[in-house]
């Protein structure tokens, strides 16, 4: 069975996910009880993570690895270094990298960023389920939820919870039934 790969991020309204330089740090005011449930109810549910390298030296900058015993797989060319045996540097693919979790039966995978990764992963169609955590700001430039060019793609909404601070969930799903155009 093909491991199901989640795109789980935070976006502004107006579709960016990080500052022009890739801070994140617009996203603190956002950090609620409720809605770090809800991120740990899905860090939970998962059994895999994929990351750009950007996205990977960003998270190394917090301080303490923050997915401590799930394999985490990141997509970068040269001079990127993993700090523990759960982490595997990589220059596979998309399709290898969902081919090897499948057959290491990790069925949930946490894409967790950034848009170039997502891009890719979309652009092979391997995407199954997109969950946007949309923002109540406009950050006007940044980098973008995903990278152009991409395909057409129809999806179908699954669901949507309202979250503190006006935070709005958009859980969807590929519309199979509904092939790229």
């Amino acid at each position: 069975m093909p491991t199901e790969i989640v795109y789980y991020v935070a976006a502004s309204l107006d579709g960016y996910i990080a500052a022009p330089d890739g801070n994140v740090d617009w996203l603190t005011p956002y950090f609620t009880p409720e809605g770090e449930k809800n991120y740990n109810d899905f860090y939970a549910s998962t059994d895999a993570l994929l990351l750009g390298r950007r996205t990977y030296q960003q998270i190394l900058g917090f301080g303490t690895w923050p997915y401590p015993g799930k394999p985490a797989f990141v997509f970068a060319r040269t001079g990127t270094k993993a700090i523990n045996d759960d982490i595997t540097i990589t220059t596979k693919t998309p399709a290898d990298i969902a081919a090897e979790l499948s057959a290491r039966n990790l069925p949930r995978t946490w894409l967790v960023g950034g848009a170039q990764l997502a891009s890719a992963f979309r652009s092979e169609g391997l995407i199954s389920e997109y969950i946007i955590n949309v923002i109540p700001m406009l950050l006007g430039s940044g980098v973008p939820l995903l990278t152009p060019p991409s395909p057409v793609e129809q999806l179908r909404l699954t669901g949507t919870t309202q979250l503190p601070l006006g935070i709005v969930q958009l859980r969807y799903l590929r519309d199979l039934s509904n092939p790229r155009q």
